[in-house]
């Protein structure tokens, strides 16, 4: 790509968002998916975006957490920074997060994104769902 265009791009981007958005955009954290998860969740928005989030478990804490989505920066930006979010947290304080916790972490998104938040955050309680659902029933993991 011609460098002036790639220039312009990038300075059309830091008027849209947040260096902390771009960021997570370029360089997402944990991304891609975890073969002996205890929990996985998958939510597909109203844009046809998929995301998906396995978890690992450890003495009630989320040691590990992986995100993949085939969605916009935006939906990149907020699987990534749930990763961050709730890594090294308990099961309940996972469960807490908010679309608001997102969006503060990120420095905010345009308002046709913002509803990306809430897809990061519904696909995560998927994911405490499915595993305390595996506690419960760990035969049923055998059929996922």
């Amino acid at each position: 790509m011609d460098e002036s265009i790639e220039k312009e791009h990038a300075l059309e981007l830091l008027g849209k968002y947040s260096k902390t958005v771009i960021e997570h955009v370029t360089n997402p954290r944990n991304v891609g998916d975890m073969p002996n998860y205890d929990g996985y969740g998958q939510e597909v928005g109203d844009c046809g975006d998929i995301l998906s989030i396995w978890i690992s478990v450890r003495n009630d804490r989320v040691v590990n957490i992986t995100f993949w989505t085939d969605g916009c920066g935006a939906t990149i930006a907020c699987g990534s920074m749930v990763t961050e979010l709730v890594k090294g947290r308990s099961i309940s304080e996972a469960y807490r997060l908010t679309p608001e916790n997102i969006l503060d972490a990120l420095g905010g998104l345009p308002e046709e994104n913002v509803h990306c938040a809430s897809f990061a955050v519904n696909s995560l309680r998927k994911a405490l769902q499915n595993y305390t659902e595996l506690r419960k029933f760990p035969w049923k993991k055998l059929y996922q």
